[in-house]
């Protein structure tokens, strides 16, 4: 997805070397929308026959987007000039520039404007967290992650992308922070039992399978706990969430830094 965070130009498309297979699979998968943009699978497989060590490793990693990967591969044109290939290299790169925002952390916790324009006080002002334990699902960089620490007892925090762990593992090891766990995980698949969190939050992570994503969600939070939808502010108008309000959830507006409508929503369980 473009979200403009970055310039591509200056990223090496050996950074597809860092992507995780769920983020293989997508790309690759035949009903997604970037799969089917026009001249996307001809740019793919003219980067990929340009770089054959980036085939393996995207046919290793996602073994069930093999045939999908090689057939991109054979009806590419022969491009053999190093110009043509580079701009190959920076439209597949430009097309998933959240993807290898990712395997740059450093720099995305500079430049993403969910990170840099965001209030935490708009979380303490969804739910108290004191002495909660507490689970963030798509951690990214531990935006919600850090902010919950400051007041909850504890605070796991579930992200699927390994650059992005690390980058939270790092922060909890320099500035010494003894309540924060990293683990891997995804929202439809997460690594802990039922009813073990007081609140589960997540922000910019639902939506791609809504219900099945609500229903994990659901199931590791406590009876009587609290799941948290808390997206930081964005350079773009965020919208009200129907589908959310018609599944019980509370929704609440305000204006962000950057002067764009953001939605934040709050849901109670009983169980």
């Amino acid at each position: 997805m473009e979200l403009s965070w970055i310039n591509p130009k200056e990223y090496s498309f050996n950074s597809l070397l860092l992507l995780e297979t769920f983020q293989i699979e997508w790309m690759f998968d035949e009903d997604s929308w970037l799969f089917n943009e026009p001249d996307w699978q001809e740019m793919m497989g003219i980067a990929l026959n340009g770089n054959p060590h980036v085939k393996w490793y995207l046919m290793m990693r996602a073994p069930s987007r093999r045939e999908q990967i090689e057939t991109i591969c054979q009806n590419a044109p022969n491009i053999t000039d190093t110009q043509s290939i580079r701009k190959a290299e920076v439209y597949i790169l430009t097309s998933i520039d959240d993807f290898i925002t990712y395997t740059t952390p450093e720099i995305m916790d500079k430049v993403c404007d969910f990170i840099i324009g965001w209030d935490e006080q708009h979380l303490f002002d969804l739910v108290d967290l004191t002495n909660k334990r507490v689970l963030d699902v798509g951690a990214g960089n531990g935006r919600l992650t850090f902010s919950a620490a400051k007041v909850a007892k504890e605070v796991f925090a579930s992200e699927p992308v390994g650059t992005l762990r690390e980058f939270m593992r790092q922060k909890i090891k320099n500035e010494n922070i003894n309540n924060v766990k990293v683990v891997d995980g995804l929202i439809t698949d997460l690594p802990y039992p039922d009813n073990t969190f007081d609140v589960v939050m997540s922000g910019h992570v639902m939506g791609d399978n809504l219900m099945a994503e609500i229903d994990e969600l659901t199931r590791v939070c406590k009876n009587n706990g609290i799941l948290i939808n808390c997206p930081g502010d964005s350079k773009i108008d965020m919208v009200s969430s129907n589908e959310l309000k018609e599944n019980g959830w509370e929704e609440f507006h305000y204006v962000g830094s950057f002067g764009k409508d953001v939605y934040i929503h709050r849901k109670y369980i009983n169980k």
